[in-house]
């Protein structure tokens, strides 16, 4: 260990001061390195998606109400939300995407940069804008230290003091003597940015409401060390791997390219000027030809002058073990990224078990970052947001401002994004079918997880097609079987068997009956393998 030198600092040494070369890194391998834009690519489709959908959860207990009151204002609250949250001009500062764009863009800058930061601002409303919250998403490069604070000379050191109060400000961050966060400073420009103003203005923005405590700044970051203010990109720790890899991608690439072609070299001690070859590329301008100068391409003819002779190595491309190598770095770049290697690459080869298993530990972390992203982001927003709604009259929620309690109770909420999907559709629906036949799930649990549907609305719609469809069966999974009229079999009462032919399944007796069936069916299928196997291992030993 004589030459591992591994100096390290606090938290603002080891982060701050390199952060703004981790992030241009970063960045590049996002837009050419293929596996590190399938990193942050994959992370956006399974935490995000096409957006965390609200589901309100308020707390009916504390506030007293009955079970079908709180739906009816969960139900109405969701609606006026989507009023805002789906327009883009209704939500972004910018005016160019609704909130579920809003998460996207939030998401790829935290992963890209490290952290990033939602402003909230205020607009005037219109007959059709009825709210003036907006949000306005700031890349991480903008907020920095003011120039003039900082304690040092270079423009990398960038821990300052607030002259006016004596705060610290770690890179834009100011905080008071006892580590709380209290403002952030925002650039007007990038650094270094061509074509900017001239002069570049500070604006000190304070991180919550004097009045109202309410949030001002949205910081969606994560830490990793006590006293770290500022976030770390999401490739920092494979940069080097994904930067080798894909010099070693180009590199296989243009040998192979190169192998492909077929020149020839032709020596002869006459007069190259007449000879009878077509040069390449007549219908281009003529050029000054330098003597020393040879081209090579697909069907190529150079002339070499007297005495000039060229030999090949024989390059032996494209390399057979360049697959195995390149998924060999990918395993080690997924674990370090918690993608497993065949998310990853999207290449599924490994069995059902190991493909499950794979993906089951993926959505470990993505689970983990949409939770991060809901409480950095969607949830103060919507506290915001809700803030206005009842000061507007637009939803009723009595006790809003003045109860702590009550206040919380309203603002329950859960943040629904895409589902994990099946590989095997029939053993994961049969599951689940066990797990809210034994109550070990409910039947909205199950469908959030099965599509991330919703189960209220899906019944809801149920119920009109059956009155659409008058009693009749449009095929054979309604009940009656075959089709007809509905006459004959009868939903059985609660603790009867029900009736012979009654396939409905949304009798809950019918989801009980074939919830075990679906269990005896699994382990006699299990008992039948093992069976299997034990005489095929008697038989080999015999």
């Amino acid at each position: 260990m004589k030459g591992f030198n591994a100096p390290s600092g606090s938290a603002h040494e080891d982060i701050d001061f390199h952060n703004y070369t981790m992030r241009q890194r970063a960045r590049m391998l996002y837009m050419a390195a293929p596996m590190g834009t399938s990193a942050i690519k994959t992370n956006r489709t399974n935490v995000v998606g096409v957006g965390l959908r609200l589901k309100s959860r308020i707390d009916r207990e504390v506030l007293g109400i009955t079970p079908d009151q709180a739906e009816k204002w969960q139900k109405d609250t969701e609606r006026e939300f989507s009023l805002w949250a789906s327009d883009k001009r209704a939500c972004d500062a910018t005016g160019m995407n609704n909130f579920y764009g809003l998460q996207q863009l939030a998401l790829v800058s935290w992963l890209l940069s490290g952290d990033c930061i939602g402003i909230v601002k205020q607009r005037k409303t219109t007959q059709l804008l009825p709210y003036s919250l907006r949000i306005h998403l700031i890349e991480a490069d903008r907020i920095a230290t003011p120039t003039g604070y900082g304690l040092g000379t270079s423009l990398l050191y960038t821990t300052g003091k607030n002259p006016d109060n004596g705060n610290t400000i770690y890179d834009g961050v100011e905080v008071d003597s006892s580590g709380m966060v209290v403002a952030y400073h925002i650039r007007s420009t990038y650094p270094f940015e061509l074509g900017a103003a001239l002069r570049t203005e500070w604006t000190r923005v304070l991180a919550y409401q004097e009045h109202t405590g309410l949030p001002n700044v949205l910081h969606v970051i994560d830490t990793e060390r006590p006293d770290q203010y500022r976030g770390v990109s999401y490739l920092a720790q494979v940069i080097e791997p994904l930067l080798q890899l894909r010099r070693y991608t180009e590199s296989e690439l243009m040998a192979a390219v190169i192998e492909s072609f077929f020149t020839a070299f032709v020596k002869t001690e006459a007069s190259t000027e007449d000879m009878p070859f077509n040069p390449v590329n007549e219908e281009q301008e003529p050029e000054p030809r330098n003597p020393n100068e040879y081209s090579m391409g697909p069907g190529q003819v150079n002339m070499m002058n007297p005495g000039e002779d060229v030999v090949f190595a024989d390059p032996k491309h494209p390399n057979g073990s360049f697959d195995k190598f390149a998924e060999a770095i990918s395993a080690q770049v997924g674990a370090a990224l918690e993608i497993p290697s065949d998310l990853l690459l999207k290449k599924f080869n490994a069995s059902y078990s190991a493909s499950r298993a794979a993906l089951l530990e993926a959505w470990k972390a993505f689970k983990m970052r949409r939770e991060w992203l809901a409480d950095d982001f969607c949830r103060p927003l919507y506290e915001v947001w809700m803030s206005e709604a009842v000061a507007r009259g637009r939803i009723y929620a009595p006790g809003f401002f003045s109860n702590p309690a009550i206040h919380a109770a309203y603002l329950g909420s859960e943040w629904l994004g895409p589902s994990q999907g099946q590989l095997d559709p029939v053993k994961e629906i049969t599951a689940e079918i066990l797990a809210c036949s034994e109550g070990f799930s409910t039947h909205e649990q199950s469908t959030i997880r099965l599509n991330g549907g919703q189960w209220d609305s899906n019944v809801e719609q149920l119920q009109r097609e059956n009155e659409k469809l008058d009693g009749k069966s449009p095929d054979p999974h309604q009940s009656g079987g075959s089709g007809g009229t509905l006459e004959g079999p009868q939903e059985p009462q609660e603790g009867e068997e029900p009736a012979e032919g009654d396939n409905n399944p949304h009798n809950p007796e019918n989801t009980r009956r074939r919830g075990a069936e679906a269990l005896r069916s699994l382990v006699l299928a299990e008992q039948i393998k093992q069976s299997i196997k034990g005489g095929q291992t008697n038989e080999t030993n015999q």
